[in-house]
């Protein structure tokens, strides 16, 4: 009974932490996948069923900000009645712009589609009418695309639980280049996500503790390719939450962290913001959350 009691008093304590963050979305979204096109950030999350029991999402929102203050809702996007191959889990999404258009990468039932739109914010339709990736043929599973594009041009499309994958893409952004490549990266879980910064790789992702807590810490590893190996630099922050998943943009020369917190429950989750900052030697800044987050914080 003492130990059921702690782990609920470890549960309200976790809850009561997430409450006291200022979130950035209206409720209930999570996942936050943010980009930035022509001075407008553009956040991509899944979108929570207030008073679920699951994560059993159907459709994806995208929401616009000018200001990072006031944001654009715009509505669904995409969702499971658009795709024929798939009638669950619409999960974690990512986005990517190339040469005009808007790739939206989405996971669907441990499979990942990718939908094309002229617009960031659609409409969006499936080119493939079939995933991109498919469940059970790259030995993990098939959720939380991260599109990363480097300098030369080349995009390189990660996911994966707890056996994280990457494969690049051909130019037109739909189809794959080579075949799927396993990754190193030390105590992940899931929720990777790649960036630059001063020529470096950075994944960062959501991190497997091996005993027994909530997956909501995030940490961190650096390499000099897009493959690695990367170098594990630990947890930066912990979002007192079942789990985790966030992204990382750079914003008119201010880098920042978006990641979700649990809500009234695990399944009706929170967007938040904090600002990154790194120190001398390339290492990210442990992110203690504040319950003003983004906005009116002294930097």
């Amino acid at each position: 009974m003492r130990c059921f009691f702690w782990i609920w008093i470890g549960a309200v304590m976790n809850v009561s932490l997430a409450f006291a963050q200022k979130p950035i979305l209206p409720d209930f979204h999570a996942d936050p996948s943010a980009r930035v096109w022509d001075g407008v950030v553009w956040i991509y999350p899944s979108h929570d069923i207030p008073g679920s029991t699951y994560w059993d999402m159907t459709d994806w929102h995208c929401f616009s900000s000018a200001d990072r203050v006031n944001w654009t809702d715009h509505g669904v996007i995409f969702g499971l009645e658009d795709i024929a191959w798939a009638d669950r889990w619409a999960w974690a999404p990512d986005a990517a712009r190339r040469d005009g258009k808007y790739y939206f990468y989405y996971p669907a039932d441990d499979q990942i589609g990718v939908a094309v739109s002229d617009r960031p914010d659609g409409p969006f339709l499936d080119p493939l009418g079939g995933p991109l990736i498919h469940r059970g043929e790259s030995g993990t599973r098939v959720i939380d695309p991260c599109i990363f594009l480097d300098d030369d041009g080349q995009a390189y499309l990660y996911f994966g639980q707890n056996a994280p994958r990457v494969v690049r893409l051909n130019a037109d952004m739909i189809t794959r280049q080579d075949p799927i490549v396993p990754l190193e990266i030390e105590n992940f879980h899931e929720g990777i996500w790649v960036h630059k910064y001063n020529g470096k790789y950075y994944v960062s992702y959501c991190s497997h503790t091996k005993t027994g807590e909530l997956h909501g810490k995030l940490a961190y590893g650096i390499g000099e390719t897009p493959y690695g190996p990367f170098e594990y630099k630990g947890v930066f922050m912990d979002n007192g939450s079942r789990n985790v998943h966030h992204s990382i943009a750079e914003i008119a020369g201010e880098w920042i962290l978006f990641y979700h917190v649990q809500g009234p429950s695990w399944y009706e989750r929170r967007v938040c913001a904090e600002y990154l900052h790194y120190d001398s030697d390339g290492t990210i800044r442990y992110i203690p959350m504040t319950p003003e987050g983004i906005r009116g914080r002294e930097r």
